[in-house]
């Protein structure tokens, strides 16, 4: 089938409304950059789900960097985008203001040769992320325990997709399974999925094109409520996944109860350095309090509850200048992609 004949049917459909949810946040930016939204029938919703990591981050892991950065022993280490993300009282931005020492960087590999110069300070990086990211700090913290360097910490909030996924899916009639994750965890988990709730998922990649594939596949499978697991990025997911990313990770962490913006506590939704790391660990345990600012409803964006532009923050006191909540900071944010 062509792409023309692809869109065709897409803006033709006139079956039972379906609701869609991408749970990536890249496929979210995919969606809004190649206008996918505008090329589809009224009856097809496109919904934005919990797939940016740094918009599930609860305020109070950002309080507690802050806390720890008030520490002139700490540096604070950070992908860009988490940087401008709103505590309870203030940013990472706005503590580097104060005199906190706030860095980013573009690898959490370079943790290894700023600790490495410097061992009168401890280095202690925000560790955000899904299972793709994972992996990443398995081989940081792997590598700092080869070489001796004892002054890595991770504050993690690291979180696994599959039980967000349930808390979600009420309401749903067909998910786009997150690429970049399932190049790590295979496709096993959402077939398993599909089978439990009985919806289908199509594991996409991210071109345009890609994407309009998959939300045709999903819409062929939602219309005739046939619950499977495709997948359409063959050439970078396998059924099995990564096995040896997974099983660096499962050396290093373990599967513990984290909380997810806009969907409370998760059990075993999160992964914690084992006890043989804890060495490396600064404090990751117990951080559950999230403190919305006034009037900000990222919560109800990222749970599929409420449109980015049905926010009445959104564009008024609300922009990627001036953001007010995580979702219009982070550039795999709804809001961030609704605006732009």
């Amino acid at each position: 089938m062509t792409l023309s004949e692809v869109a065709e049917y897409l803006k033709s459909y006139d079956g039972r409304e379906l609701r869609i949810m991408e749970i990536c946040g890249t496929h979210t930016a995919g969606i809004r950059k190649n206008g996918i939204p505008a090329l589809l029938s009224d009856k097809i919703h496109l919904i934005t789900g919990p797939g940016c990591p740094v918009c599930v981050t609860v305020t109070g892991y950002i309080d507690r960097l802050i806390e720890l950065s008030k520490d002139d022993r700490n540096v604070i280490v950070s992908f860009g985008d988490l940087l401008r993300v709103p505590g309870s009282k203030m940013s990472l931005t706005q503590a580097g203001a104060q005199g906190s020492d706030i860095r980013y960087v573009y690898s959490p590999m370079d943790m290894l040769r700023l600790a490495g110069e410097d061992k009168a300070h401890i280095y202690i990086f925000a560790a955000v992320g899904f299972e793709t990211t994972a992996p990443v700090y398995a081989a940081l913290i792997s590598e700092a325990e080869q070489t001796g360097i004892n002054n890595i910490r991770l504050l993690t909030s690291l979180k696994t997709m599959p039980q967000a996924v349930r808390r979600v899916a009420d309401g749903i009639d067909g998910f786009l399974a997150p690429g970049h994750v399932a190049v790590i965890t295979g496709t096993g988990e959402y077939a398993g999925l599909a089978e439990e709730l009985g919806i289908p998922f199509v594991v996409s990649g991210f071109e345009g094109s890609e994407l309009m594939a998959s939300v045709y596949a999903l819409t062929k499978l939602a219309a005739k409520k046939e619950a499977k697991c495709m997948n359409l990025y063959p050439r970078a997911v396998k059924d099995s996944g990564n096995e040896e990313a997974r099983r660096a990770v499962s050396r290093i962490f373990e599967k513990g109860d984290a909380a997810w913006r806009g969907l409370g506590v998760i059990p075993d939704s999160g992964l914690y350095l084992k006890e043989e790391y804890k060495r490396y660990d600064a404090g990751s345990v117990d951080i559950i309090h999230d403190k919305e600012p006034a009037g900000c409803r990222c919560a109800d964006v990222i749970t599929g509850r409420l449109a980015s532009e049905d926010c009445p923050l959104f564009g008024n006191s609300c922009t990627p200048e001036h953001p007010v909540g995580a979702c219009m900071v982070s550039a795999e944010g709804a809001c961030f992609n609704s605006f732009n």
